[in-house]
């Protein structure tokens, strides 16, 4: 049987699984990097990010080729969320906020989409975006600089050597890589800095990498799985965060759109889409997992090897699955420095606040109407400074969340007046 990397219809086959392995290798980097940053299970977010593709393929009848995984969107809450009420009650929280997008999918199928741009407008989401990457900026500070908690935990100069190792190789091969190498610049910069920090210890003398959790782990592990708790004060905080990647979706099924010449809008219909990206967020919440989001860097991964046949994510998925019971691969994710990380973060979060800002340049020259302004402004202060505010009962609308329910607060209730601010007006 002949197998043609430009077939766009469903067709499973054996010959295939060695382009899915490739694509779930693109994935891996962003994948796990969610994980390890705020403390869930990587094998656990192995195990749903194949779950979660497989619920999608079934809701869109297998006709996308797209892959889905971690979602940086969510690192902020969280982490914020662990810390506050726990990993069950956070899952609880970003199960609910994958109900948010089977609502949205349903509502989608009685208005059409044009409502969410009116209620979701750039102005509001941009902003968000914005939030969420600048939110996390300390974190990536602190981890590139050896700081764990309020710890010194290694020298600074040793630890910056590793993040500027790890974000200069992952900032060269994202500019200057060529073929699939341009689309995997996580993984080699992370290899970068792991060589990087086994060199410096062999130096100094000191033990900057803890192989422990590799030589501890066995072979095959059932991944940790953790049931949710749902707690109104978690729910509430986590869910307006969903804000953003739900409309970030559109973008994404656009941009496979354009590289496979099939309007996946259409069919199988974007509100299909939402609705298997939503119920693979839920089912990874259920389970312990990050949520999921459709997944640009296979999409790029794509675009290069003509691979548009959806089935080649199937296997993706299968690989996905199969890995999270491999105790000794989670062990060895264990044992990066946290230096490595903090460097890599240093661009993934920056690029999380160039998104946003992109999403803000679409306002064009009526970001300078008054009422445009005054959204982004509130949604920025708001966000990045860490606003709380108490409403009793043990509940806190805070930060991010706080962020985005004032933005859409804002766009519904400000009058559309159109008043431009001149450049060079006297402030």
């Amino acid at each position: 049987m002949s197998y043609h990397l430009s077939d766009t219809e469903y067709k499973l086959r054996p010959t295939q699984a060695l382009v899915g392995a490739q694509m779930l290798f693109v994935a891996f980097g962003a994948l796990v990097l969610v994980p390890l940053l705020t403390g869930l299970d990587t094998s656990v977010a192995l195990f749903t990010a194949g779950i979660g593709t497989l619920i999608f393929q079934i809701v869109t009848r297998g006709k996308v080729p797209i892959f889905l995984a971690s979602s940086f969107a969510f690192i902020a809450p969280i982490i914020y969320g662990v810390k506050t009420w726990g990993i069950p009650a956070t899952m609880g929280g970003l199960a609910v906020a994958g109900l948010l997008y089977v609502v949205l999918s349903f509502a989608i199928r009685i208005w059409g989409s044009g409502f969410l741009h009116r209620f979701l407008p750039p102005v509001v989401v941009g902003p968000v975006i914005m939030v969420i990457g600048l939110a996390l900026a300390p974190i990536a500070i602190k981890m590139a600089t050896g700081i764990a908690g309020d710890s010194q935990i290694m020298p600074k100069w040793i630890s910056l050597i590793m993040a500027v190792v790890a974000l200069g190789t992952t900032m060269l091969l994202a500019i200057r890589g060529k073929g699939l190498i341009k689309v995997i610049p996580i993984i080699f910069g992370v290899i970068a800095g792991y060589v990087t920090a086994l060199i410096l210890g062999a130096i100094t003398g000191q033990s900057l990498v803890n192989f422990a959790p590799l030589t501890s782990a066995p072979w095959f592990a059932v991944p940790g799985f953790v049931a949710p708790e749902f707690n109104l004060a978690a729910i509430l905080y986590i869910l307006p965060v969903a804000i953003a990647p739900a409309i970030e979706h559109f973008g994404d099924i656009m941009a496979i759109s354009g590289v496979t010449k099939k309007d996946y809008l259409k069919d199988p219909g974007i509100q299909n889409t939402m609705l298997g990206d939503g119920l693979a967020t839920t089912a990874a919440g259920l389970l312990g997992g990050p949520p999921n989001t459709t997944y640009s860097e296979v999409t790029g991964a794509v675009t290069l090897t003509r691979a548009f046949n959806p089935a080649i994510m199937t296997w993706a998925a299968l690989f996905a699955i199969a890995l999270s019971f491999v105790g000794k691969l989670s062990g060895a994710l264990s044992t990066i420095p946290m230096p490595v990380m903090g460097g890599i973060m240093i661009l993934m979060f920056g690029m999380i606040t160039v998104i946003g800002l992109n999403v803000v340049a679409k306002i064009g020259n009526e970001l300078t109407d008054a009422r445009n302004m005054v959204i982004v402004s509130v949604i920025l202060v708001i966000g990045v400074g860490g606003l709380s505010i108490p409403f009793g009962g043990g509940f806190t609308l805070a930060g991010i969340g706080l962020a985005g329910v004032a933005g859409v607060l804002l766009n519904l209730v400000l009058p559309k007046e159109t008043v431009h601010i001149e450049p060079d007006a006297d402030i």
